[in-house]
């Protein structure tokens, strides 16, 4: 599974020039759709003269803008690819070996790339944000990623206070966002084929200085210009669907980390969580 440009460019932005870094910039700021005007428009916008783009294109590895345009509209392609597209494709590129081992190397591949993009710091300072007992933390995800924000959710609510899921339906979302205030934490996860709801939310969330942590795929969700800190997870498989296994282990290191900073206060939640277990007799 190869780099998206994004990555590309991230990966190299050290070793580009004043000029280069300006155009990098314009290119990230509207990721793709900057990428797929003209090279004299992208230029212009840039502020920067045509060689330049040429020049860029050519150290990030590609022959040429056209070239950098293609890998762009593949990645186009990818995003919007429904379950079935997915399929047929994964299908005939598959190799005579059994499900079990092709599915695990791909998650084994995405969980490589994945850690190799995340600087450890960034994942240190997430987790102290979830931390932060003075935040308050909301969750939610999509059609498909509400399992993952559940799954967020119902850890640490028991690590510590403070900590609500958004209902599916979106028409209960403004309530929620009345009673957020500046510095508070929203958890986003948007995966392709990204929600027009989930972008919304960011961009009202955004205007109340709530800070935006978001979990999306190696593409990107718009949500991501609204974000304070994005996870870009790996999250292709011989399937129809996308796999979560990536983010799930993103998330059980993450609640992991939390329980750390605050294992006192999770300590005491604990005990108390279990003797009201006790009491109700949920567990043989």
């Amino acid at each position: 599974m190869s780099d998206t440009v994004s990555d590309i460019i991230r990966d190299k932005f050290n070793f580009l020039t004043r000029a280069e870094r300006k155009l990098a910039n314009v290119l990230l700021d509207n990721y793709p759709v900057s990428g797929m005007t003209s090279i004299t428009r992208l230029a212009e916008l840039a502020e920067v003269s045509t060689p330049s783009v040429v020049r860029m294109a050519q150290k990030l590895g590609f022959t040429g803008f056209p070239d950098l345009q293609n890998a762009l509209r593949d990645e186009l392609e990818a995003t919007i690819s429904n379950p079935i597209a997915k399929h047929d494709r994964w299908s005939q590129q598959a190799p005579d070996t059994h499900i079990l081992n092709r599915f695990a190397d791909a998650v084994i591949d995405n969980l490589r790339q994945s850690l190799d993009q995340l600087p450890p710091e960034d994942f240190d300072r997430v987790s102290a944000l979830l931390a932060d007992r003075k935040r308050a933390v909301y969750i939610v995800g999509g059609r498909i990623t509400h399992a993952l924000a559940d799954y967020l959710f119902t850890h640490l609510q028991v690590l510590r206070e403070n900590i609500t899921l958004l209902p599916a339906n979106s028409n209960i979302w403004p309530h929620h966002v009345l009673n957020m205030k500046p510095g508070d934490l929203l958890v986003i996860f948007d995966i392709r084929r990204y929600e027009r709801d989930l972008i919304n939310l960011a961009d009202m969330v955004k205007e109340q200085d709530v800070e935006i942590i978001l979990f999306t795929d190696q593409w990107g969700s718009p949500v991501g210009k609204a974000a304070s800190h994005r996870f870009n997870i790996k999250i292709e498989a011989p399937s129809a669907w996308d796999s979560s296994v990536v983010t799930l282990f993103m998330l059980e290191a993450l609640t992991a980390a939390v329980e750390t900073r605050i294992w006192g206060v999770t300590k005491s939640r604990m005990k108390q969580l279990e003797a009201l277990f006790d009491r109700k007799k949920l567990f043989r």
